[in-house]
């Protein structure tokens, strides 16, 4: 989940990790080959995630 990490290191997005893995999984939902819930369901914040 390159897209999680990049979210959440941007300073111009001030995201917190939930809403890094929202972008994330919405940008595997946009493409056509990671579509399949296979490719984003497993990836979940456990924890203190705020």
């Amino acid at each position: 989940m390159v897209d999680f990490y990049r979210e959440l290191a941007n300073p111009q997005t001030k995201s917190n990790k939930a809403q890094a893995l929202q972008t994330a999984q919405v940008n595997l939902l946009n493409e056509d080959r990671t579509r399949h819930p296979f490719y984003w369901v497993p990836f979940v914040l456990v924890g203190n995630w705020q």
